[in-house]
């Protein structure tokens, strides 16, 4: 048995079009929408009665996709405390390298993003920040310097 490769992340959103807006903004790509309902995805998922609206993006080389749920039923289940801080147990934060940081934080505000402090810099060849996106996503930038 052999890992091939990490597939996807998935984040689940309560408004998918402002969701692929902001990603899109970032630089990501669509690669298709649809939707799912169906006993395989109520087995799938551990829900009943599911109808989940989905929207695949990738990274402009092709190599990594993120994927955004916006499900219609059951009713998505908010976060507590609603935006959590970034020591908070599990899985939270998704990490983009960028040319640019000033930039893309300049142009995710746009969509909503709001920095959760500054911009750090790591070991004298990074700049990074955390950002929190649609949902309450933590995105984390970096640029190397």
């Amino acid at each position: 048995m052999a890992l091939l490769r990490m597939d996807n992340v998935g984040i689940v959103v309560d408004d998918l079009d402002a969701a692929i807006a902001f990603f899109e903004e970032l630089g990501l790509v669509l690669d298709g929408r649809g939707e799912v309902e169906g006993d395989w995805v109520d087995r799938t998922v551990g829900l009943t009665g599911v109808h989940c609206a989905f929207a695949m993006l990738k990274m402009p080389d092709g190599r990594g996709r993120l994927e955004l749920a916006k499900y219609h039923s059951p009713a998505a289940v908010g976060m507590t405390p609603p935006n959590p801080p970034h020591n908070t147990l599990g899985m939270h934060r998704v990490m983009f390298a960028v040319d640019d940081i000033d930039d893309t934080i300049a142009r995710l505000r746009r969509h909503g993003a709001e920095l959760l402090d500054g911009v750090g810099e790591f070991d004298g060849g990074f700049r990074l920040c955390y950002l929190r996106g649609p949902a309450g996503i933590i995105l984390a930038l970096a640029q190397q310097t």
